[in-house]
């Protein structure tokens, strides 16, 4: 579907719903408001005499048709005590009853809406869950939502593609078992289906959620391995603004011989701000960033700018019904390379130099996507949402790896709330691909279908949840038919804050247009070829966990274990090979295509402690967490395998067995804030073995460093007038050197000054 039907979709729909009638029943009518902060509080259930009922809407207004007399009207929300009030109700009359709930000490925790696409307190979802709040992106000084991201346990991002839970190992920017959300919609891009971090607005975050498993069942292909969902803020009661300035340089790493700038300094710099403000019915944030970076590796620059805004307009004449339109535009600029020189003196230099040989590709990319949306609920439980996004890219360098690319979504999601104990989902996705690109994938189209339903239901102490989707995938001519996936799960409270679940999901990942079609070389002679015979892979994930809610004084949080497996089928990973053609292809035409290498399983168990609070009267949030995981290849051949891997034992390639991570904040004396940031990554025991046979300097590198890496991060910041903060930030404290995937030198330590003001 074009984006052209979109939009008269989009517009057909806001007349029918304008043109909606009334009718002369007798009404209550209010605002609901936090009582100690002011805000609006959409999702609140408001219910009558325990039967009819519905819920606020995004401005924390509501209407409930009612008989003539004295009734019970009952307000609940997550985290905020009950509350219930007696009103007399006269014929044909609007009764108004406006409300300032009062939050829950021991009930206020974490909420989020990703599990079931509504609101849910987290330790009542039936899946392992994981939450960044905007703080940790502040305090870090995270420049690009990637950074943020790989501070959740159990979570890595390599050569920026997330994996969770050992779920993927390295591709070269094509194809992506995690799905990127922004606002519940999808952002991956059209070509390659992976994520473009620095695209995404760090400065108006409300949170980032975390799906850990298989969610095909709401979300769609690229769902297989889990969800991350990047929540936008909207305005509170007041004004608001912030601002943030930040330089910093990188250190001489700790072997002198790789500091290739001499007495020069490597420095970086960026700016950001974000406005929110309510004018009436209208919500408006606009924000931005820029960002320099000189680089620790050789000619490996980058620059870019963004700007967003949103928009959202509350109808005075139809209570319930909201339209807007989000909107972000970046551009970029720099130089890439993927291959170092040699692990000595040239760790940070691009292999062939930079003179005429050098595998260095200098970029200019335009990125820009546009999001409008309609959202009507009624007074009887039922929300309609109408959603469209654009999202194009355009990436323009000097070595024939340019594209164009468009995703076109539309989505129509229908919610029915029964009661204050069952939600029914029902909805339809499709995603329209067109990806242009003369030297790197050709001209190509691909189109995505899908329906699904989802059912939660709570029942007393247990929550049951079951989902099923159908999706049918196009690419050029090749069609799937509708394909099915399913997902179930319970929660059940077993004690006051101690909950036990288990779920079970399927899902299915079609290959991307970039796995299919790509052409390229990732340095010297080590290219990537075409696979157009991809077929799609699926799989199913399980999990059985705890979750116990921590109340300490004023401190609240949440200790999870959960232990899970994981099985892929017909699991598409990039593997080495004889593909092209022995006399005319670089390398007697050897080098890397995705393939389909059979099935897999990964098992493992994931602990996480997440809370904060005073304890023992000081501030303090924790994010913290240990991952372990067991991967195999079910159809392990020791005779070709052992050939191919570096490992001689059966493990997937490219996975952390061990994983450990967490991130403390404290503040002190009322004005400074400390906090230290700690990662832990166990070797990666199997890599493809070209890599040590023909890149100078991995197999030596690797067989001197076969142990873990330890890294820390630590920060100190100083408050004043209750508006201004100063912050000094050092990453890789002990200036630890290591590599992400093989080649690729991690940043030695470097050093941040930043200053932040909030109005």
């Amino acid at each position: 579907m074009k984006l052209k039907t979109f939009f008269i979709v989009f517009t057909t729909c806001v007349n029918c719903f304008l043109t909606d009638g009334f009718s002369q029943e007798s009404f209550i009518s209010g605002v609901i408001r936090d009582s100690s902060t002011h805000e609006l509080l959409p999702g609140v259930y408001v219910r009558l005499n325990d039967s009819t009922g519905t819920s606020t809407d995004a401005g924390g207004r509501y209407k409930l048709p009612c008989e003539p007399g004295t009734h019970q009207v009952i307000f609940s929300f997550i985290g905020y005590l009950t509350m219930t009030r007696t009103v007399i109700i006269a014929p044909e009359k609007i009764t108004v009853l406006n409300i300032d709930l009062v939050p829950s000490a021991t009930n206020l925790g974490t909420v989020v809406v990703s599990a079931g696409k509504f609101e849910q307190k987290i330790e009542e979802v039936t899946v392992s869950m994981a939450v960044v709040k905007p703080s940790l992106v502040e305090n870090t000084n995270a420049t690009s939502m990637d950074e943020a991201i790989e501070q959740i346990p159990g979570v890595t991002i390599i050569d920026g593609q997330p994996n969770i839970r050992g779920g993927s190992g390295f591709s070269y920017g094509a194809g992506s078992r995690v799905l990127l959300l922004v606002d519940d919609l999808p952002m991956l891009t059209a070509d390659a289906n992976d994520p473009k971090w620095p695209f995404l607005p760090t400065e108006n975050l409300s949170q980032i959620e975390v799906i850990k498993g298989a969610s095909s069942s709401l979300y769609g292909s690229s769902a297989l391995n889990g969800v991350i969902n990047v929540r936008t803020a909207f305005p509170g009661a007041k004004p608001r603004t912030t601002a943030l300035l930040y330089t910093g340089f990188y250190d001489t790493p700790k072997r002198s011989e790789l500091k290739w700038w001499g007495n020069a300094t490597q420095m970086t710099s960026g700016a950001n701000f974000n406005h929110s403000q309510r004018f009436g019915r209208l919500d408006f944030v606009i924000g931005g960033s820029a960002f320099k970076d000189e680089g620790y590796r050789r000619e490996e620059t980058e620059g870019r700018y963004r700007l967003n805004a949103n928009l959202r307009y509350r109808f005075k004449k139809l209570d319930g019904l909201s339209a807007g339109i989000n909107m972000n535009i970046q551009e970029g600029k720099g130089g890439l390379f993927v291959i170092w020189q040699d692990d000595s003196s040239g760790a940070y230099l691009p292999l062939g130099g930079v003179d005429s040989a050098t595998s260095i590709s200098y970029y200019t990319t335009t990125r820009a996507n546009v999001d409008p949306y309609l959202t009507y609920a009624d007074n009887k439980g039922n929300t309609h949402k109408i959603r469209a996004r654009y999202f194009g890219t355009n990436n323009r360098n000097d070595t024939q790896q340019e594209s164009r690319s468009g995703l076109y979504y539309l989505g129509y999601l229908y919610q029915r709330k029964f009661n204050e104990n069952f939600t029914w989902t029902l909805g339809a996705d499709e995603i329209y691909s067109d990806v242009k690109s003369e030297d790197f994938y050709g001209d190509h189209q691909g189109n995505n279908i899908a329906f699904y339903t989802q059912a939660d239901y709570k029942i007393n102490r247990l929550v049951l949840s079951f989902g099923a989707r159908w999706e049918h995938n196009r690419v050029d001519t090749v069609k799937s038919g509708f394909l099915p996936v399913f997902r179930t799960g319970l929660n059940y409270r077993i004690f006051k804050g101690t909950h036990f679940r288990m779920s079970y999901g399927q899902g299915i990942r079609y290959p991307s247009i970039a796995e299919k079609f790509i052409k390229t070389s990732v340095g010297g002679d080590i290219y990537v070829y075409p696979n157009d015979s991809l077929l799609p892979e699926s799989g199913w994930s399980a999990e059985a966990g705890f979750n116990q809610v921590l109340v300490l004084g004023s401190w609240l949080g949440n200790f999870d274990i959960a232990g899970f497996w994981t099985e892929y089928q017909d699991m598409m990973e990039f593997t080495f090979g004889q593909f092209g053609n022995i006399f005319t292809d670089p390398f007697f035409g050897l080098g890397f295509k995705s393939l389909n290498i059979g099935n897999t399983q990964i098992k493992g168990i994931d602990v996480m402690l997440t809370g904060e609070g005073k304890l023992y009267g000081v501030p303090l949030s924790i994010l913290a967490g240990y991952t372990y995981i067991d991967p195999r290849q079910l159809d392990y051949n020791e005779k070709v395998d052992t050939l191919k891997n570096s490992a001689n034992y059966n493990v997937l390639k490219y996975r952390y067995r061990h994983m450990a991570k967490a991130d403390v904040q404290a503040l002190l004396f009322k004005h400074v804030a400390i906090g230290m940031s700690m990662r832990y990554y166990s070797f990666m025991e199997s890599i493809d073995r070209i890599f040590e046979i023909r890149i100078p300097g991995v197999e030596h590198y690797r067989d001197h460093h076969h142990y873990g890496d330890w890294i820390f991060d630590a920060r100190v910041g100083y408050e004043f007038l209750s508006r201004f903060k100063i912050s000094f930030i050092v990453r890789n404290v002990f200036n630890h050197e290591y590599m992400g995937r093989p080649a690729d030198m991690q940043p030695p330590r470097s050093f941040t000054l930043q200053a932040s003001i909030k109005l």
